[in-house]
């Protein structure tokens, strides 16, 4: 299509109107011109598609969370993995993506840590660009958010992330920096929050300067959903595209504003080029809307997740426990027990969430692994829910799902769809039949299994009025009795929980019968009718008993989607529950102990010197249960690094004094001493540090050799790592090369950080050479300069005795690399780095 053409051929108001969205999941149509509506899908965790999670469609490829991803090292991977997730996005009629999620992983506390990469830019950046490359191939257009300053959930929509320029400079803008120059990202998604006082929607200094002339990038702009946006100040800003549809501040609005001339048509003009040729980049302005068509479960998906989740298992610690070898008769019984071994968690909370296909348990993969020979417990230990799960997830399983039948204002049923559990959550009529602003109701009905004998508690948040029954019995009624609002469920929006309790006994079927009622007008609408597992008081001792009398005890802890979620963050370092106690209690019962830890950001690990090994398995995808049990015993290797660093306290970490905010404002007062840069800069020991991993096999790295690379006209330098696996089975390595500044700096620099690295894997016995390479911006650093250093100058001059003392160099902000000795560290993590070379940078 001849955007410019087009554009030309468009009225005002059509212009206008394509500012905004139509709706929750697409842009707005013109098909007077040919100009078709652009579906949009989620995606950090998958490509959900037009819909709210858990509301109707199709089940997704549920990939390993990005946290997880970030442990891989591994940006071929990476790559295959945003392919597989472009073609999902696809296969359901969605053109955008909404990701890769590329914030800095600044505090554990964080609570959608585990949607981004790392706490290092570099290495954010280099997956970001992968994932961006591996969706883009598919012809979706990725969105690369949240621009910027987003570390935190505490008071997300307000606060004000006071970030200095070097550090927004060296670390927070450096992923997307990747992104779009190196992965050719084609959206760019703003945030929330404001940086230093001002809305990233308003910042011309970002949006235009720094995005589109500084990194070239020209695709479009687009707020998060409800983002604040100031009409004038924002259009002329850089900003293209207000989500979600109807418009408030863009569409009618932005045409107010132009009738009134607070902004120039010309400035609409160049929001709807750039929308339109982002579009046409993948000729989406010339193909009809694409049908959903997904393509199902596929075995070659399974894998590449199955992949990429043992790519990102971290083994931390490991005494030769590890693998099981249940072949050679030594393992007869192996006790599984915690919170998360038969109830595992795949995702974290929140927008990224999808509906995954079937998932296999920890508990079930590794009997399946272990095989028949070996008798395989399990018991609980503890309970970790934050709140009640969904009737239909691990422990009442509905093995049918429900079917939801869909009621209009005049008691019609038009409509019939299903739901995997009781939670649901509408922001429009879940059918077209029902016109916008009536009343309807659901009839949701299922059978569910109960797992154990016991009493049952219930609860019911809504946002609506809900009756539920089981059994025939209404157990709890929303309609006659509605809670209070001010819950915590929908983002907020949902009541506070109404609560009851049923008895119920394993194995046998119980049906279920919710019935919501959505009033007419209202903003969202929508239910979540959980249940919590029985609590005998015996809970833990069974665990104990359970491993007294075996070989090897695996224990699962960890998080879950309540704990790590989009809108707020954890307020403790620890374990949720009594799962630290249900280690320890464990260990000594039991002296062959393996802690996996299912969490999608470092927890707390005081017990890990009183087991025999520790893997940390993030929230793995939808495939996290067989490959946990493909890497316990043997079948593969644990292929995963630390991408972010485990304190030893939660108080050490850099981030602490100024974590989660406070009147208005999160100071990232640590600058650019964050995550690993700032253990090594106050010599602080770390539980386990950044880069950190082992294997199965033993790697040798060699003495590197580093050559010059006058060729490309700038300072840059090849680094050449001979690497041999000096083991007895196939494994894999990360190589990872640190800069550090030898001797005083101008400015205050971080004693190292990472440059370059490099994922090999090898054959026992084989040997290669590892090239990385460091370009100028590896030695480099930002500058902001003095913006006043010339006005003070006259009272500079009145105090000579005062200021005799030497006087550093002013320079115009930029990046900078000084003249002198940078040392080069070459090893396997931040804190093991056996090879030290110099090389010197001379002056121009």
């Amino acid at each position: 299509m001849n955007v410019d053409e087009v554009l030309a051929g468009l009225t005002l108001e059509e212009k206008t109107s394509l500012t905004a969205g139509a709706d929750f999941w697409s842009t707005v149509a013109i098909e007077r011109v040919g100009i078709p509506s652009v579906r949009v899908t989620d995606g950090p965790s998958g490509a959900r598609g037009a819909h709210i999670p858990g509301v109707g469609g199709v089940p997704s490829v549920c990939i390993p969370c990005g946290s997880a991803m970030g442990a891989t090292w591994n940006p071929a991977l990476t790559e295959q993995i945003g392919a597989l997730v472009g073609r999902e996005a696809r296969d359901r009629g969605c053109r955008v993506l909404l990701a890769p999620t590329v914030n800095l992983h600044r505090s554990p506390l964080a609570g959608r840590n585990f949607e981004c990469y790392s706490e290092d830019p570099l290495l954010s950046g280099v997956l970001a660009a992968a994932f961006v490359r591996g969706v883009q191939s598919r012809e979706v257009i990725a969105t690369v958010k949240h621009f910027v300053g987003n570390e935190a959930e505490f008071e997300r929509g307000s606060i004000s992330s006071v970030i200095d320029e070097r550090a927004l400079r060296e670390l927070y803008l450096v992923p997307f920096e990747h992104a779009v120059r190196d992965g050719g990202a084609l959206a760019v998604m703003t945030s929330y929050n404001r940086v230093n006082g001002k809305w990233n929607t308003e910042r011309p200094e970002l949006l235009l300067d720094l995005l589109r002339g500084e990194w070239g990038f020209g695709g479009l702009v687009m707020t998060d959903w409800f983002g604040v946006v100031d009409t004038v100040v924002s259009a002329r800003a850089g900003l293209d595209l207000e989500m979600p549809g109807p418009g408030r501040a863009f569409g009618p609005a932005l045409l107010a504003a132009v009738k009134a001339g607070d902004v120039d048509e010309s400035s609409v003009d160049d929001m709807v080029r750039r929308l339109l040729s982002t579009f046409d980049r993948f000729g989406i302005l010339d193909a009809p809307v694409a049908p959903v068509a997904p393509a199902g479960d596929l075995t070659e998906d399974r894998a590449l997740v199955r992949r990429a989740a043992i790519e990102s298992t971290v083994l931390l610690r490991n005494d030769g426990v590890l693998p099981l070898d249940a072949t050679a008769g030594v393992v007869r019984r192996v006790a599984v027990v915690g919170p998360n071994a038969n109830a595992p968690r795949i995702m974290g909370g929140g927008s990224s969430q999808v509906l995954p296909h079937p998932v296999e348990t920890p508990l079930a993969a590794l009997r399946v692994a272990l095989g028949d020979g070996v008798d395989v417990v399990h018991e609980r230990g503890c309970v970790i829910d934050r709140s009640a799960r969904p009737i239909g997830a691990r422990g009442l399983v509905a093995p049918d799902g429900f079917d939801v039948e869909v009621v209009d204002g005049e008691g019609r049923s038009v409509a019939r769809q299903s739901l995997p559990d009781t939670k649901f959550l509408f922001f429009e009529p879940p059918d077209a039949a029902i016109t916008k602003g009536e009343a309807w109701s659901l009839r949701v009905t299922g059978t569910v299994v109960p797992e154990e004998t016991g009493r049952y508690d219930l609860s019911l948040a809504q946002a609506g009025a809900t009756r539920v029954s089981i059994g025939g019995a209404v157990v709890l009624d929303g309609v006659a009795d509605p809670p209070p609002p001010g819950g915590s469920e929908f983002f907020g929006l949902a009541s506070k929980e109404l609560t009851g309790g049923v008895d119920l006994v394993a194995g046998r079927p119980v049906d279920v019968v919710v019935e919501f009622f959505a009033p007419a007008g209202g903003f969202a609408f929508g239910a979540r009718v959980g249940f919590r597992l029985p609590e005998p008081a015996d809970l833990m001792e069974r665990a104990v008993a359970a491993v007294r009398d075996a070989d090897v005890t695996v224990v699962v802890v960890g998080t879950s989607e309540e704990w790590e979620s989009e809108g707020r963050d954890r307020t403790s370092f620890s374990l949720p529950g009594r799962q630290d106690e249900l280690v320890r209690r464990v260990a000594g019962a039991c002296a062959r102990t393996v802690v996996v830890v299912n969490a999608g950001a470092p927890v707390d690990l005081p017990w890990v010197d009183d087991v025999g090994a520790v893997l940390q398995c993030w929230f793995g995808g939808e495939e996290m249960g067989p490959a946990l049990a493909d890497v316990l015993v043997g079948a593969a290797e644990p292929g995963g690094r630390l991408a972010t660093t485990i304190p030893v306290r939660i108080e050490h970490n850099p981030s602490y004094d100024n974590f989660p905010g406070e009147n208005g404002e999160l100071r990232y007062g640590e600058g650019l001493f964050m995550g690993y840069r700032g253990y090594d800069h106050r010599c602080l020991p770390v539980r386990f540090p950044f880069g950190h991993g082992l294997g199965y096999t033993t790697f040798a790295i060699g003495a590197p050799s580093v050559e010059a690379m006058p060729a490309s006209g700038a300072v840059a330098f090849e680094v050449r790592v001979p690497l041999t696996n000096t083991g007895g089975r196939r494994g894999s390595e990360v190589v990872q090369c640190y800069v550090a500044p030898v001797g005083d700096t101008r400015l205050a620099r971080p004693p190292k950080e990472l440059k370059a690295f490099a994922k090999v894997e090898l054959d026992p016995g084989e040997s290669t050479v590892v090239s990385l390479t460091l370009d100028e911006r590896a030695f480099a650093y930002w500058d902001p300069g003095q913006s006043d250093w010339e006005a003070i100058q006259p009272r500079r001059a009145q105090l000579t005795a005062v200021e005799a003392g030497i006087t550093q160099d002013r320079r115009a902000p930029g990046w900078q690399v000084d003249p002198g000795t940078y040392r080069l560290l070459v090893g396997r993590s931040s804190a093991d780095l056996p090879h030290a070379v110099d090389v010197v940078i001379r002056g121009s």
